[in-house]
């Protein structure tokens, strides 16, 4: 989840003329609007997107902060928010898209089974707490591949999840295992492929386990963004989003047109959250929040 640009903007001329018209006509909105009485600043958001924000992109703003933030514009959900937290989100009726707190770490995962026993505690406890508050989603994820094959990595990761999937499936509650880039932010990461991470989920073989699609890391590893969310749709059960490359804002400044991966999402019939996962390079974070709702909200 970290913020390492490296690579330039590869996008021909074409494609990048219409992101940018279509984004310059978002931005002038949005300029327009901060024109408006402060009583007609609110966003009416369209509805067609659930719209959910992460919260560690935003840790210099206080949680209560965020949680005014997130109502203001016009949404009540944030993402990766833990047990401790949720008090502080169901005071601002904020529901919790994406839950977290059971994982040990992003590189220690359930591709290795020295780490099961821990993983299957944090879990199952976990799965209760996320199930009593009235929350769907749980964020897991493979781990390092410290050179282990990929067959062995899905043993390893199937033997291990099968332990907590039946009382993830009696409470109601998804394990979502999210789909990390090994070129960039996550070097050695397993699960960094859709075809890696959806041969998973068939292993597993129940709908409460998904994959957590994230936009901006298969951006990086694979590309082909649209496709691939309309082919195998029924194997994602989230969405992230982050500009390519640099992670930043998702307007004009990168490569990917949100809008139409946005459409190609409804296209499929998802009714889940969409969270953007940004880091704002802004000095006004909560306003680039804002502009990346606006842009998604189709």
């Amino acid at each position: 989840m970290s913020n390492q640009p490296s690579r330039r903007i590869a996008i021909k001329n074409i494609v990048a003329g219409t992101a940018a018209l279509g984004a310059a006509g978002i931005l002038s909105s949005l300029e327009a609007s901060a024109t408006e009485p402060e009583k007609n600043k609110h966003l009416k958001l369209k509805g067609t997107i659930n719209h959910s924000v992460c919260r560690w992109c935003y840790g210099d703003v206080s949680l209560e902060d965020l949680c005014v933030a997130v109502k203001k514009i016009g949404f009540s959900a944030i993402d990766l928010v833990g047990p401790k937290d949720w008090p502080t989100l169901k005071n601002h009726g904020i529901y919790s898209s994406m839950c977290n707190g059971a994982e040990i770490s992003l590189t220690k995962g359930w591709n290795h089974p020295e780490y099961h026993p821990v993983l299957i505690k944090n879990y199952t406890e976990h799965i209760d707490l996320v199930a009593k508050a009235g929350y769907k989603n749980l964020i897991c994820f493979s781990g390092n591949r410290e050179g282990m094959d990929d067959e062995t990595g899905l043993k390893n990761c199937v033997a291990g999840l099968k332990q907590i999937l039946g009382q993830a499936e009696k409470q109601g509650v998804t394990i979502q295992m999210e789909l990390l880039n090994s070129k960039i932010n996550h070097k050695d990461q397993m699960c960094d492929n859709t075809k890696w991470g959806i041969e998973l989920v068939k292993r597993m073989g129940t709908e409460n386990f998904k994959l957590l699609y994230d936009i901006y890391h298969m951006q990086i590893d694979e590309g082909d963004v649209i496709r691939t969310i309309t082919d195998n749709h029924q194997y994602f059960g989230h969405y992230h989003t982050g500009g390519v490359p640099g992670r930043n804002e998702i307007d004009e400044s990168q490569e990917l047109y949100y809008p139409a991966i946005m459409r190609g999402i409804v296209a499929t019939g998802y009714k889940g959250y969409v969270a953007q996962e940004f880091i704002p390079a802004r000095p006004d974070k909560l306003k680039s929040l804002e502009q990346g709702v606006m842009i998604c909200d189709i």
